[in-house]
């Protein structure tokens, strides 16, 4: 296997990466910093400084999604998606779930250190240890954690677990390795010196996707996408203390500390809001809900002082930055397409600028996202239309439909016809996590319209539809249509 590792050291002067209980000592937001965020269309990872909160540039680890995906060669990754870091900050690992890869990239200089590892089927996350010297990456569809050296890339072990292990975090002294699954309702404990599972915690909400620990090392959280429940596990005791009804498509959460006391963060992708718990054990307290500036927020970390917390936009390519102190939105940033985890990482760049082998990939490309009138059935429905080189990327999302419902998605034009863009299936709670069309959007249509699928839906019935509701897509727009 590949080596991993570049020329500079692994071990190198501590650096203060995660949220530390709030002192004096704490590190102020630095131009040697970088927040980062894993973009699983454009297939790059973008590049923030915070202490003025620019964008870069993006590292391109693979093709744009459609040029990858319907190419003829398959050259680099695809589906860029989770995202950790060395304690000394001097390695961003970046896992892509399609390729199944795992990379390290310098951050002093963006480049990658040394040759990509494969790691297996569908890895979500990745971290590497305290000590600096593994990279363990959760490998979703083969149910093992893989652990890699940090120096050389080979792989050192393969620790079975429960079935869909999504991510990996480390206790604070870096003792143990806390594994949440996405198929199975329990967090598995690894003892990291001889990597064997000591415990296995249960009681928590069903398919996790994303986990956070604590600073003191007290609370694991686990968020539940699919079920819209997040977890709270005592992360000393191994058992679970609640199990909080948060939202739909819950994504990550994070901890700040502040004067006044403990609190996580909570994105919540179904309903573009990030929630603020004080923590509180078994009894933590919803305190606030900030309202994002665009839709699905998804990864989320705070600066290692505290003052700011960073949150993707998954389905807007941005990043909305959050003064903790007042809870509120003081920035927000366009990014790759279509972020998903993100990263602060402290101490980044020792010297230089730090854009070296950064481009624009995935920057500056128009994102839209519609809200889709549904004829004839309950529930919410938007497309995210992302533009595209010559065909278009539309993402729809929905919930509340029939359970197993059958639609079709219309493409809506300026006169009101309409033109069949792809049949798409609830899921047994009536969800659509995600369904993807590839079209010439932006040049054809205005709209898009979801109608219950029949055996014959006629043209005329559709645009009679279509027609009948031109009033709410004229208040959306907020002009008339032809």
């Amino acid at each position: 296997m590949a080596s991993l590792a570049g020329s500079s050291p692994v071990h190198a002067a501590p650096i203060v990466q995660a949220p530390a209980l709030l002192s004096a000592h704490a590190q102020p937001i630095s131009s040697r910093d970088r927040v980062y965020t894993a973009d699983q269309t454009s297939n790059t990872v973008s590049v923030i400084d915070p202490s003025t909160n620019r964008v870069l540039g993006t590292k391109a680890l693979g093709q744009p999604r459609l040029d990858q995906v319907l190419g003829p060669l398959d050259r680099s990754q695809v589906n860029v998606h989770g995202l950790g870091f060395s304690p000394n900050g001097r390695l961003l690992d970046v896992i892509s779930i399609t390729s199944g890869a795992a990379q390290l990239v310098r951050t002093a200089d963006n480049r990658l250190a040394r040759a990509t590892s494969y790691v297996g089927r569908a890895p979500h996350e990745g971290f590497v240890s305290r000590d600096g010297r593994t990279l363990w990456v959760a490998v979703r569809g083969e149910s093992h954690v893989s652990v890699l050296s940090v120096r050389t890339g080979r792989l050192l072990a393969r620790i079975p677990t429960a079935d869909g292990p999504s991510k990996v975090v480390f206790s604070p002294g870096g003792r143990l390795a806390y594994v949440n699954h996405v198929r199975a309702s329990e967090v598995t404990v690894i003892r990291v010196r001889d990597r064997r599972v000591i415990h296995r915690i249960r009681g928590v909400a069903p398919r996790s996707s994303d986990e956070a620990i604590s600073p003191d090392g007290r609370e694991l959280w686990l968020g539940h996408p699919f079920d819209g429940k997040t977890s709270v596990v005592d992360a000393r005791r191994f058992r679970t203390m609640a199990v909080l009804s948060t939202g739909p498509r819950t994504n990550h959460p994070n901890f700040v500390s502040k004067p006044d006391g403990l609190y996580a963060y909570v994105t919540v992708g179904g309903l573009n809001q990030t929630l603020v718990y004080r923590r509180g054990g078994a009894h933590p307290r919803l305190v606030k809900r900030i309202h994002n500036s665009g839709t699905a927020p998804h990864g989320i970390w705070p600066s290692p002082d505290n003052s700011r917390i960073y949150i993707a936009l998954q389905k807007s390519d941005g990043v909305d930055v959050i003064d903790t102190a007042t809870d509120t939105i003081i920035a927000t940033l366009h990014v790759g397409q279509d972020p998903q985890a993100l990263v602060y990482v402290a101490g980044a760049v020792p010297h230089g600028d730090g854009r070296s082998g950064l481009g624009r990939q995935g920057l500056h490309h128009r994102v839209q996202t519609f809200d889709v009138p549904i004829r004839g059935a309950v529930g919410a429905a938007t497309v995210t239309v992302r533009a595209g080189d010559g065909l278009d990327l539309l993402d729809f999302a929905a919930r509340g439909l029939p359970p197993r419902g059958d639609f079709t998605a219309y493409g809506v034009r300026a006169d009101g016809s309409a033109a069949p863009l792809r049949q798409i299936k609830a899921d047994g709670s009536g969800g659509v996590d995600e369904a993807l069309v590839f079209t010439d959007f932006f040049g054809t249509y205005r709209r898009v319209a979801l109608l219950p699928r029949s055996a014959q839906t006629p043209a005329q019935t559709v645009r009679a539809w279509v027609l009948a509701v031109r009033g709410w897509l004229c208040r959306l727009d907020g002009q008339h249509l032809p």
